[in-house]
């Protein structure tokens, strides 16, 4: 008979095996059948069900913060293809990047229910500019960094305004052309999407011409809305620089830029609308042989057309109903008989499903410390009641605070599936009529990209990166000395030390990579990575991180400090340090979880608390008067432990697992040279325990009062690091004024942040009411509310009210 428990941290195993096997039932059902594509559509869905599309969205506190100021946000995490809570992942990993893709703060934030929340307190000497506020998961690792979440902040240090020169002005301009299907080819027809911007990525009005070799004009061009267009011509010529386009901008400015190679041979795809409902998606190829091609268009990784075509006399056609497409963006892609990927396609259909959110304060206009309250309400466009999570955050409008955080709904229903930065998104899903569908058509063409390439689902490979479905995993490397060759096969042990009893074990796979899954794992603390001696004394052991390398290609905003806003830079300089010097002790405060303080071994067959019994000044006198269950033997290497297996009757011939504060303890002299005064608990299991891919005979477990290993000394070989694991998730305070005297106080309330909260839940039946307080700054709050349903409905609504000084 063995003897297993639940364990509060582990290696993989089972229950992930068992999670990933519950998601491929729940997506879909079984793909006996090869589809009409050569078996292109089934290794889409397999991949899909193999590989579950996860998207995070961060709803941040405000667009600008001064250095040294608190960042607020709320993850929420979703199903990529229906925008509904997904419980995938039980950590989101946070960064804020500088413009040079270097990370100033990082976090590791628990999600629970899909959702969580976290926080940044920005250093005071963060320097000013603009940054990038990213967040993915460990399974999100496995794909493109343009599927992290990213929005761009800005940081303003006041303590450098008053000294800092403005940035030089740039009269740089960006000219991007892009075929539509991915290539120009010799001798067919193509549309051709162009975008023209500035340096901040806004885009700019311009004209323009095409040119071919010889200088003559064979196309024109204008931009339309956001410095976007398109135009169509066919290439008589091939080459790389076969064809120049020259730009015109305002102020007479020109602009010359090489338009894409063309090539001899290929395939030219075109979509467009024939219809009311229907979309007419035409083929053109080199060649006038008849010849089988495959299309297939998917929304998020989920078929909507898998089509088989014939060519004749090079070209094909298909009409669309638009109807079996997803709301959002579809993706078509042409492939040849022998499943080669050859023209690529973005189309996108608004979506008409979003979560309405009512919230209203019970007036527009207060005095200082007056009492703010509202009601929220969430429901589908039918009006019909709806349950929903939603995060708030109240905040002073100025010059400074003039630009709008990412909304969700914007987030899941568009730009999450385009590269790079999308000028006014909310325009593409509200606007109607010819020009916003041509405006949407535009940035299709411009901005498209793939979560994943082809031939990854195609000729699939295995997933570097594993989903924490129930606590962030910790890696690190085994290797030989001195080179980096891995080392295989090894059993190694992760602990912290602590007076919650805490073991994990793995061995090393063939790249010398260990792993362990932890579960309640909060703050910064120190790891103990160790090898059994008798196993192996000199592999050397490096502790992984567990954050991105990846950056998307995506350029962060540029950054200029804006002299004529001086008089508000000083002001919110002069409302931070009012707000440090008062409100400081309040910065700081933290929930603290509760943690299980169970062992990782569950409830001990022997428990000795030794203040129960006389004391002894030796070890060894403490095992042989108190403890029947361990036997002590002393050979020519020292001392031995020897469990007693109650269960068959007899005694082990091995160690057991010594643990000292939950560290591994492999050298018994060590143990038994240690001052008994100092243990508070000693616990033993007299059986054979099976943990991970270990087996020990018997379990002695000792405890110190403080469980910091009363200045025990570790092994030399053992790597003992700080490790940041959860974000203790940080209390947001804000005074009330509920009394004639809370109203008096003369402390000063200059909170430029008046209310967070990234916990509210609505339900189907009454509105939510929220209370909060304005503080002594007048003018103008900007209140923002974003939320999920439980059905998938994303939506934000925001308002303003005055504050007044009373009369």
């Amino acid at each position: 008979m063995t003897r297993s428990t639940a364990v509060s941290f582990f290696a993989p195993g089972p229950r992930l095996i068992l999670l990933l096997a519950l998601w491929l039932l729940a997506t879909g059902s079984a793909l006996a059948q090869q589809d009409s594509l050569g078996g292109i559509a089934s290794k889409l869905s397999r991949y899909q069900q193999k590989g579950p599309y996860e998207k995070l969205f961060l709803h941040l506190d405000r667009p600008l913060y001064l250095s040294g100021e608190t960042m607020w946000f709320k993850v929420y995490a979703v199903d990529g293809t229906y925008s509904k809570p997904l419980e995938l992942s039980s950590v989101a990993y946070v960064e804020v990047l500088d413009a040079k893709n270097q990370p100033v703060l990082q976090g590791k934030v628990s999600l629970k229910n899909a959702h969580g929340a976290g926080s940044f307190a920005l250093p005071g000497a963060l320097a000013s500019g603009s940054y990038t506020v990213r967040a993915y998961t460990s399974w999100m690792k496995n794909f493109s960094p343009e599927t992290y979440f990213s929005s761009a902040v800005t940081i303003i240090n006041t303590f450098t305004v008053s000294g800092a020169a403005p940035a030089k002005d740039s009269a740089s301009v960006d000219a991007r052309f892009f075929p539509e299907g991915g290539n120009l080819v010799k001798g067919l027809s193509s549309k051709v999407g162009f975008k023209v911007t500035d340096r901040a990525g806004k885009g700019i009005a311009a004209e323009g011409k095409v040119l071919n070799a010889q200088g003559a004009v064979v196309a024109t061009f204008k931009t339309l809305r956001f410095g976007m267009g398109s135009f169509t011509f066919t290439p008589a010529a091939a080459g790389t620089g076969a064809y120049t386009a020259v730009l015109t901008l305002n102020k007479n400015q020109t602009v010359t830029r090489k338009l894409p190679q063309v090539y001899e041979q290929g395939y030219v795809m075109r979509l467009q609308p024939s219809g009311p409902d229907q979309l007419m998606l035409s083929v053109d190829a080199t060649s006038t042989q008849p010849e089988t091609v495959y299309l297939l268009a998917h929304s998020r990784q989920k078929t909507a057309v898998a089509s088989r075509l014939q060519l004749l006399n090079g070209h094909a056609a298909l009409a669309i109903d638009r109807k079996q497409l997803l709301e959002g963006i579809s993706h078509f892609t042409l492939f040849t008989a022998d499943q080669k990927p050859v023209c690529e396609r973005l189309y996108f259909q608004p979506t008409a499903r979003r979560l309405a959110i009512a919230a209203r304060p019970e007036k527009t206009q207060y005095t200082v410390r007056d009492k703010v309250s509202l009601q929220l309400s969430t429901t589908d466009q039918q009006t019909q009641a709806l349950s929903a999570n939603l995060s708030m955050a109240v905040y002073r409008m100025d010059s400074l605070n003039s630009g709008s955080a990412a909304s969700i709904g914007h987030y899941l229903g568009l730009t999450s599936d385009l590269r790079g930065t999308i000028e006014n998104p909310e325009y593409y899903l509200m606007a109607t009529g010819p020009e916003a569908a041509e405006a949407s058509d535009n940035l299709m063409l411009t901005q498209g990209w793939s979560r994943f390439r082809w031939e990854q689902v195609l000729a699939p490979a295995p997933f570097a990166h594993l989903p924490e479905p129930v606590g962030p995993l910790v890696q690190a490397r085994l290797t030989h000395p001195g080179s980096d060759q891995p080392r295989t096969g090894v059993i190694a042990f992760l602990s912290s030390p602590s007076r919650i009893i805490r073991l994990s074990n793995s061995r090393s796979d063939d790249n010398g990579i260990v792993q362990f899954e932890m579960n309640h794992f909060y703050g910064t603390q120190d790891l103990v990575l160790q090898t059994d001696p008798q196993q192996d004394s000199t592999c050397r052991i490096t502790l992984l991180s567990p954050f991105s390398t990846r950056f998307a290609s995506a350029t962060v905003p540029a950054f200029a400090l804006n002299t004529s806003f001086q008089p508000d830079y000083t002001r919110r300089h002069v409302q931070t340090q009012v707000q440090n010097v008062y409100y400081s002790k309040y910065r700081n405060r933290y929930v603290v979880p509760r943690a299980d303080s169970l062992a990782f071994y569950g409830k001990p067959d022997e428990s000795y608390l030794l203040d129960k019994y006389t004391r002894f000044k030796v070890m060894e006198e403490v095992l042989r008067e108190y403890v029947p269950g361990v036997v002590v033997r002393i050979r020519k290497d020292g001392f031995h432990f020897l469990v007693a297996d109650k269960l068959n009757k007899t005694i082990f011939s091995d160690n057991p697992m010594v643990l000292l504060d939950g560290v591994p303890v492999f050298n018994i002299n060590k143990i038994m040279a240690m001052n008994p005064l100092k243990i508070q608990k000693l616990e033993v299991i007299d059986a054979r325990y099976f943990h991970g891919a270990a087996m020990y005979k018997g379990v002695v477990s000792f405890t110190t009062y403080k469980g910091d290993l009363e200045g025990f000394q570790l092994a030399p070989q053992v790597l003992v690091q700080q490790y940041e694991g959860l974000q203790l998730q940080r209390e947001f305070y804000a005074p009330r004024y509920e009394t004639a005297q809370e109203k008096q106080s003369r402390l000063p309330d200059m909170r430029n942040l008046l209310y967070w909260n990234p916990e509210i839940n609505t339900t189907a039946g009454a509105p939510s009411t929220l209370e909060f307080y304005t503080g002594d700054q007048a003018g103008r709050y900007l209140v923002v509310v974003q939320g999920l349903s439980d059905t998938g409905l994303a939506g934000s609504t925001s308002f303003t009210f005055e504050v007044k000084q009373a009369l």
